[in-house]
């Protein structure tokens, strides 16, 4: 009976072993994501792309088609991976930076800080979103949304591997060009919050603390540096920051100076910074 046995798990192994060497080899030449046959034909600076559709930022929430095969090339600078940046993600090259809006979560798996990508532009949409510019579909006729996950995959390909270091935060100035910063990676040196009632955090629940106003799921923080129609700290209940406590010394009751990284986007004539990650939070006290 055990020589039975033997035989019978022998010729098993055997029969699995056959199977696999049937399987083909994973390719590890070509990315899992995106479309490798783009070429570097036509590419435009982000600048010279906002320039060429003004109107559609002239006013709130228009789009149009972009019918001339052109690309842009930049880096990613800003992602989901702290929770705070919602389906889309934010692209930078040495002139400008846009807003890239994808019916898809998780893309920091795929699209890391520092990642550069070429993006094919033709049948692609351009709008303003409270006039800030956006890459996406159009969302309620007139305006900008997110494009459809499989139709970003086979708008871009990557270049080279991750560089975090590659792009580094320009220094923030509430008086600086919304049409030529927006979007584009800032940091605010020396800033406080604020003081706010209830948990003092960046993003509380708001069955925990009735406080807070929600605006789009998200919570906006003031400076005292900057007026609140100026500049807002624009956190969304989901990030994985959320909880933590704004920078404030419990026992001399004042606000505690830090430097803030984020993403400048505009709404309008407001800054909104969205921080990318809690790591982007410098405590200076």
């Amino acid at each position: 009976m055990k020589t039975l046995k033997y035989f019978a798990l022998l010729a098993f192994a055997l029969t699995l072993a056959a199977c696999q060497g049937d399987w083909d080899e994973p390719s590890l030449s070509e990315p899992p994501y995106g479309n490798s046959s783009i070429d570097d034909q036509n590419i435009i600076s982000i600048k010279e792309l906002i320039a060429r559709y003004p109107n559609v930022f002239a006013s709130t929430d228009q789009n149009q088609q972009i019918t001339e095969d052109i690309k842009i090339r930049g880096r990613v600078t800003g992602n989901d991976l702290g929770s705070n940046i919602y389906k889309q993600f934010m692209l930078q090259d040495e002139t400008g930076a846009i807003i890239v809006a994808v019916n898809q979560s998780g893309m920091h798996g795929f699209l890391a800080e520092g990642q550069e990508i070429v993006i094919a532009l033709k049948d692609l949409y351009i709008g303003g979103y409270r006039k800030q510019p956006e890459i996406g579909q159009p969302y309620n006729g007139t305006s900008i949304g997110r494009m459809n996950k499989d139709v970003f995959q086979q708008h871009y390909k990557y270049v080279g591997t991750p560089d975090a270091n590659a792009i580094q935060p320009i220094e923030f100035d509430v008086n600086m060009s919304k049409e030529e910063n927006s979007a584009k990676l800032v940091t605010l040196k020396n800033v406080s919050f604020t003081p706010v009632a209830g948990l003092g955090t960046f993003a509380p629940d708001t069955t925990a603390d009735k406080t807070v106003q929600l605006v789009g799921g998200c919570v906006n923080r003031t400076l005292n540096e900057y007026s609140a129609s100026k500049v807002v700290i624009r956190t969304s209940t989901y990030a994985k920051f959320a909880a933590r406590k704004l920078p404030y010394d419990d026992v001399n009751k004042r606000p505690i100076k830090c430097n803030i990284t984020g993403i400048a986007t505009r709404y309008n004539d407001t800054w909104q910074i969205l921080i990318r990650k809690e790591s982007d939070i410098e405590v200076l006290e």
